[in-house]
């Protein structure tokens, strides 16, 4: 027979904050849809006047990351070089993007 352990206590509570706060993310950031960066450049044709935001990492290696909204939808990707964006993005460029796993 196998024995579970069983949490109480403090790591209970802890772990539910920590879920709750995972949830109200997901409420709070909508429908994020994770796509291969040709899938991302894809959605942007798609868009007049696209908004893209941007944030870049690292110190030797730089990695890109990129959020854009279409349809009701935020569509984000990620790339070791930065992507060939049109004239008409209109690019915001943040301190960090984080998507809640």
């Amino acid at each position: 027979m196998t024995y579970m352990p069983v949490v109480t206590g403090v790591a209970t509570t802890a772990a539910a904050a920590a879920a709750a706060k995972i949830a109200q993310a997901i409420k709070a950031s909508g429908a994020i849809v994770s796509v291969k960066k040709d899938d991302f450049m894809s959605v942007l044709s798609k868009v007049e006047k696209p908004l893209v935001v941007l944030t870049e990492s690292g110190y030797r290696k730089k990695k890109y990351k990129y959020l854009m909204g279409y349809k009701g939808l935020v569509f984000y990707t990620k790339s070791n070089s930065p992507l060939q964006l049109t004239s008409s993005t209109e690019l915001v460029t943040a301190k960090k993007i984080w998507i809640p796993s």
